[in-house]
């Protein structure tokens, strides 16, 4: 019978090599929530760069017996012996690694685990992020092998490096307790330190990190502004733009520093997009600008319905053909073959250009008139045709009364407002015979009391006043300088995207373009028939095109310091005459509204359109942040802030319901 080998236990204190293999976790460790996953990766990397910079601290395990089992406790350390067993599971070490350790016997392991973990003081983040800028500037370690040899991600290696780079100055603040952790973010936007101490010395009450980074980046452009979409980060990089970016934030791209060299390219651009239109549909000019000028004092010439060539007829007749043969034999597809999607794309596109046909304008205009090619607030192309100088008007323009529609953005009051010398209408040359052989005072008497007599008539007979009043306003809208009224209505026309940029842009902005165009392209272009074309309408469209006339004056825009304390009470009288429901035309966005209020104001918002439980999740949220969530939240919601609702009331009969309300933004008058 074999004598059992005894375990030599070495003495307290002791520094030894033990096999990993040969290691335990220690029932009496402290720490009884496991180490993350991250925390292990880090030791793992840190232990693969510099090695076990800290020996663990081992009491020998016993069986019942009280005999050494040949394995060790780890008190102190199991970080790193997890970290230890991980490369060995990623073959970068055995199993069997010497570790080196101190027995430990003499203390109880329970206490000096719980010391181990509780009377150590970390290190102030202000000191770790020099510490990682020294490692980059002196030991010249890039973000990846400072990562790598940290256990972190080279993004977060990018965050510390910007923050060891912040000012020296505002680093001894946020020492000192003056500035905390995400101030210190917003200052690290920028690595221009004189300029973060500027911003500081800005810093009144406000010292909310947003109201920081908007400091900072004033006079830069963000990345997600229309003029850098349409540009291209790309193209403005290759051009020499740099970009600044916010490691701490969604910055959704960042911002451009070089404002200058932005406009210049965008100017370009829009430059080659105006000499490609003037070239490919013959416009004597075309002018590119950023915003839409308006063109005030500029007669607009609308496209008139057009029949379609033989050929372009039936190409038109092919591929509709095309189009729903696909359509029928794949009605029932959940989902279409790539190739066959694109084959929808491409017929859509050829017979949107091909029913574009059907409107055309006057060679005669576009030989003498010209376009606007304009950036859109998405980003994209916009191309506002068919505007005419004054000086390019047509010079038989006296005789001929041509005057087509204007847009409504771009109605004004300049433009050649002297009586034009019409010869279309019968009888008018008797009339002017007459008055040379009469004297001025008697031509005016006689004339007044005519007036007199169309009065009193005209006051009897509502369905001809609603003639009159159609045809003053139509010629005022439609027409520069026409004076082909005798009812002396005039139309006060306010420019809406004066007061709200983008508002054009919006489906009710489009919506509303699209009515009044519809509008001028049936407009007489000789305004000497604009009478007979208002009195031919049926009684319907007559007073339809006389509300749209009407709607075109109405004006609730409230003013800073608005003395039309009346005119705006009569505004909410009218919207609740016409029902008006503004969910069918204005959606609370972070662009409309969200981000352009307190977060009060968006907790209100949520509380009010969803709920109180709503509210309150995203209540400790950042406001950029909080802003995003409650559009998400408020998308579904009819909430509407109080400047836009309607008061009810209950003898509102006939009034249009929510849908036919929201006809308006996807399609327009016939």
């Amino acid at each position: 019978m074999s004598a059992k080998s005894v375990e030599i236990i070495p003495a307290s204190g002791t520094e030894t090599l033990i096999p990993l293999n040969k290691l335990k976790k220690s029932p009496n460790n402290a720490r009884k929530t496991p180490h993350s996953e991250t925390a292990i990766e880090g030791y793992a990397a840190s232990i693969a760069a510099k090695g076990i910079l800290q020996n663990l601290v081992v009491e020998p395990e016993l069986d019942g017996e009280g005999t050494a089992t040949g394995f060790y406790l780890v008190t102190i350390g199991e970080g790193r012996r997890l970290a230890q067993l991980l490369r060995v599971k990623r073959k970068e070490i055995k199993k069997t690694e010497p570790i080196r350790c101190i027995i430990d016997t003499a203390n109880d392991p329970h206490e000096i685990s719980l010391d181990e973990n509780v009377t150590r003081e970390n290190m102030h983040p202000a000191d770790q992020f020099e510490a990682f800028r020294r490692l980059a500037e002196e030991r010249g370690f890039g973000a990846e092998e400072i990562a790598a040899r940290f256990g972190v991600t080279p993004h977060v290696v990018r965050q510390r490096l910007r923050l060891g780079a912040v000012s020296p100055k505002l680093i001894e603040l946020y020492r000192d307790g003056e500035l905390i952790l995400e101030q210190l973010m917003a200052f690290a936007i920028t690595d221009d330190q004189a300029r973060q101490e500027g911003v500081y010395e800005r810093l009144s009450y406000d010292r909310d990190a947003s109201t920081i980074r908007r400091l900072l980046t004033e006079t830069h452009v963000a990345a997600t502004d229309r003029r850098a979409g349409f540009v291209g980060l790309e193209a403005y990089i290759e051009a020499g733009g740099t970009i600044l970016r916010d490691l701490f934030t969604e910055d959704r791209g960042g911002y451009l520093e070089d404002v200058a060299l932005l406009d210049l390219l965008v100017t370009a651009r829009l430059g080659r997009e105006a000499d490609a239109l003037r070239a490919a549909e013959g416009w004597k000019w075309t002018e590119p600008h950023l915003d839409f000028p308006h063109a005030h004092g500029m007669r607009r010439a609308y496209p008139h319905p057009v029949d379609l060539s033989a050929d372009d007829q039936i190409a038109l007749q092919a591929v509709q053909s095309e189009f729903d043969r696909l359509t029928e034999a794949h009605q029932t597809a959940e989902e279409l073959p790539d190739e066959v999607d694109a084959r929808f794309g491409e017929l859509e596109n050829q017979i949107e250009q091909l029913e574009a046909k059907r409107q055309a304008y006057d060679p005669g205009d576009v030989a003498r008139g010209g376009a606007f090619v304009i950036l859109n607030h998405d980003g994209t192309i916009r191309i506002e045709r068919g505007f005419i100088r004054p000086e390019d008007e047509n010079p038989h323009a006296e005789t001929e009364q041509e005057g087509d529609a204007q847009a409504p953005d771009e109605e004004g009051e300049g433009g050649d407002q002297t009586t034009r010398d019409g010869k279309g209408e019968e009888g008018e040359n008797e009339e002017e015979e007459e008055e040379r052989r009469l004297s001025d005072t008697l031509v005016r008497d006689l004339s007044a009391y005519r007036t007199l007599g169309l009065r009193l008539n005209l006051s009897e007979q509502p369905d001809v006043a609603i003639v009159a009043a159609t045809h003053a306003l139509a010629a005022q809208i439609f027409y520069i300088g026409a004076n082909a009224h005798v009812v002396g209505v005039q139309p006060v026309k306010t420019d809406l995207a004066t007061h709200a940029v983008g508002i054009e842009d919006a489906p009710a902005g489009k919506a509303w373009s699209d009515r009044h165009a519809n509008w001028a392209r049936q407009m007489p272009r000789d305004t000497a028939q604009l009478w007979e074309f208002v009195v031919e309408l049926d009684h319907e469209s007559r007073m339809a095109l006389f509300a749209h006339c009407t709607a075109l004056t109405v004006n609730a825009v409230k003013l800073p310091f608005d003395l039309r304390p009346r005119a705006l009470a009569t505004a909410g009288r009218l919207a609740e005459a016409v029902a008006l429901d503004m969910t069918g035309y204005w959606r609370p966005t972070v662009q409309s509204y969200l981000g352009r209020v307190t977060k009060a104001g968006i907790l209100e918002a949520v509380r009010e359109g969803v709920s109180e439980e709503a509210a309150e999740r995203i209540s400790g949220m950042k406001k950029v942040e909080m802003a995003a969530a409650a559009e998400q939240l408020l998308a579904v919601t009819d909430w509407l802030p109080p400047l836009l609702r309607t008061a009810k009331t209950e003898d509102q009969v006939g009034a249009p319901d929510k849908a036919q309300r929201n006809d308006f933004c996807s399609q327009a008058a016939e």
